[in-house]
């Protein structure tokens, strides 16, 4: 596993949390949505965390129709969810900030 898949592996349930905050989305637009921001995911990855996330109650899912194609099943935050997101994002800024500050650094030789 890439460096980078193990760290997205780690922030990618709070920017699904993210994303769902914004608006009522379904499977396939949350993987879209990330990619539109530089995350390359597949909806082979996103699936399980939104089942966990629906397992925990921090998202609920309805099954809709859709205007082309087969029902698809829309994703919100619960109230849970928001206090999740709230978290994320304080342990975020807590951990982004060293991690900038050590990388800003000059390199000593």
């Amino acid at each position: 596993m890439t460096i980078r898949s193990q760290l997205l592996k780690g922030i990618l349930e709070g920017c699904l949390l993210a994303i769902i905050a914004r608006e009522t989305v379904y499977g396939y637009e949350l993987a879209v949505k990330l990619q539109t921001q530089g995350i390359d995911v597949s909806e082979g990855s996103i699936y399980p965390i939104l089942l966990r996330l629906q397992k925990e109650q921090l998202i609920v899912g309805e099954m809709r129709k859709s205007p082309s194609g087969p029902n698809r099943k829309y994703y919100q935050l619960t109230e849970k969810g928001k206090t999740a997101l709230q978290a994320f994002r304080s342990n975020w800024e807590n951990l982004k900030r060293p991690v900038d500050q050590l990388l800003e650094q000059k390199e000593e030789y």
